[in-house]
């Protein structure tokens, strides 16, 4: 896992947006992972990251950048080998500056805010469709409907 001085126990455990799809065992009413896969999807933060060769013959290098060339013109056209952005395994997971932080935090203020007012909001709606349906039921009893 690239964590220093991490030892697996039993206790521990992996996310399954690790995993790919095939890997889990959908037949029953709880997911399982099948027997004998191991994590495979990752993307890990830049220094945590291998560092690939490069290509040793001329020809090679000269083909690679011919397909780094195209990929470039063509957007839509990705090489197999996309590169990893860091810290993004997780949607908890911190981003790696404290200004990234920073903004992380103030979008999640602002987002509880919103949330605050719009519970506010429907909690004053239920409360007058209360009054509404209070009065309703006394108009009823005053007008005394048959049983």
């Amino acid at each position: 896992m690239r964590r220093e001085g991490f030892t697996a126990s039993d206790y521990s455990v992996v996310c399954s947006q690790h995993f790919k799809q095939a890997d889990f065992d959908r037949t029953g009413q709880i997911v399982r992972l099948l027997d004998g896969v191991i994590p495979s999807l990752f993307s890990f933060p830049v220094h945590l990251q291998k560092l690939v060769k490069g290509r040793a013959t001329s020809t090679s290098r000269r083909a690679y950048e011919s397909l780094s060339v195209a990929s470039k013109d063509s957007p839509g056209l990705t090489t197999s080998h996309p590169q990893p952005q860091p810290n993004d395994d997780h949607g908890y997971a911190l981003p790696a500056s404290p200004t990234a932080v920073k903004a992380k935090i103030n979008q999640h203020l602002a987002r509880l805010e919103s949330l605050e007012r719009e519970k506010k909001n429907t909690m004053s709606r239920e409360k007058r469709a209360k009054a509404t349906i209070k009065a309703l039921l006394g108009d009823l009893r005053e007008k005394k409907p048959i049983n």
